[in-house]
């Protein structure tokens, strides 16, 4: 177990790196220059050099890549261009509060899609099966900035019941911890329910196919033919084998919760990677994209060797090799 997670590892290192030198290239060959923000007429061209000059964008490419390399390996992320503070001090600002909602988001996509998945299999045919289905490829198809706009315009602006943007109310910090804590949940609900539900409806459908497999095995008949209850039967012996393909697609997932959290929290006004990403871009702050970039990739390559580690864990048949015994 030691040298396959060492060697995962490593491996991700390298993948890291490969996805860091694909961003940097890419932000390079964009149109735009950073310093367009500082081109006034009050401002003297000599000025707007210097600048260019001291921030190192008037070196040739290859030593803009190797010295950006070399300032990330010392962990130095650079400085923002827009608002001349360290990146990594809105980083830290902004990666809780999208580890907060991506975190709620997999929650809502583990419980509900499994709890739906169990359901449907138990009943499987059914008229709840048909309006589950039917539901969850619904709910898949529709676009997570439209459902959104419709939830504000339903629960905020036509009910009141929810607010419709930020992560607290102004004035939050003066109210009592149960308020706050009340508060924030009121705020996180929308943006968490958005970006979970079409993951749980698409677990809903791996794990209603995987159960239904698991129900087929005569190791379930030798259950029921003993007399065991049917919950016990669902729950302890075909939801314990049936969740382990789970575990993969909850890796899998991660991308497009933190790619999908890069919508939601701007739409939703939620101080987050990925709505300080989406500034960055439009003010072509190339040390913030970078950085966020950085983090992402580092979540989701963390993310897939936590699940790969987990399936050979809970699967006795799967060697870390990679081999069935």
């Amino acid at each position: 177990m030691i040298a396959f997670v060492s060697r995962r590892i490593a491996q991700s290192f390298v993948l890291v790196l490969i996805v860091l030198t694909i961003t940097f290239f890419l932000l390079k060959l964009a149109p735009g220059d950073p310093m367009a923000r500082y081109y006034h007429p009050d401002i003297a061209p000599e000025t707007v050099e210097l600048m260019r000059e001291r921030l190192g964008l008037d070196r040739p490419l290859h030593e803009q890549y190797a010295r950006w390399i070399w300032s990330f390996i010392k962990g130095d992320f650079g400085v923002s261009l827009a608002y001349d503070t360290p990146v990594s001090s809105l980083l830290a600002d902004a990666i809780p509060n999208t580890l907060r909602l991506t975190v709620a988001a997999l929650l809502l996509h583990i419980l509900v899609g499994v709890a739906l998945g169990i359901a449907s299999a138990a009943r499987r045919y059914s008229l709840f099966d048909r309006i589950n289905t039917v539901a969850a490829l619904f709910v898949y198809s529709i676009p997570s900035f439209w459902l959104a706009l419709m939830l504000i315009l339903l629960f905020s602006l036509r009910l009141g019941i929810l607010p419709s943007s930020h992560m607290q109310s102004i004035g939050a910090e003066e109210m009592g911890w149960f308020s706050l804590f009340v508060d924030r949940l009121k705020h996180l609900i929308m943006p968490t329910f958005v970006l979970g539900i079409a993951s749980a409806a698409s677990t809903a459908r791996y794990m209603r196919g995987s159960m239904i497999d698991v129900l087929r095995e005569d190791y379930i008949r030798t259950a029921r033919a003993k007399g065991l209850p049917e919950g016990a039967v669902m729950i302890k012996h075909a939801f314990k084998n049936a969740a382990l393909p789970i575990v993969t697609i909850t890796g899998l997932s991660l991308p497009f919760l933190l790619g999908g959290a890069v919508v939601i929290e701007k739409i939703f006004s939620w101080p987050g990677m990925g709505r300080l990403a989406v500034d960055a871009i439009y003010a072509r702050d190339y040390p913030i994209v970078l950085a966020v970039n950085f983090v992402v990739a580092c979540m989701v390559i963390a993310g897939n060797l936590l699940a790969d580690i987990g399936y050979a864990l809970l699967d006795p048949r799967v060697t870390v090799t990679g081999r069935r015994s």
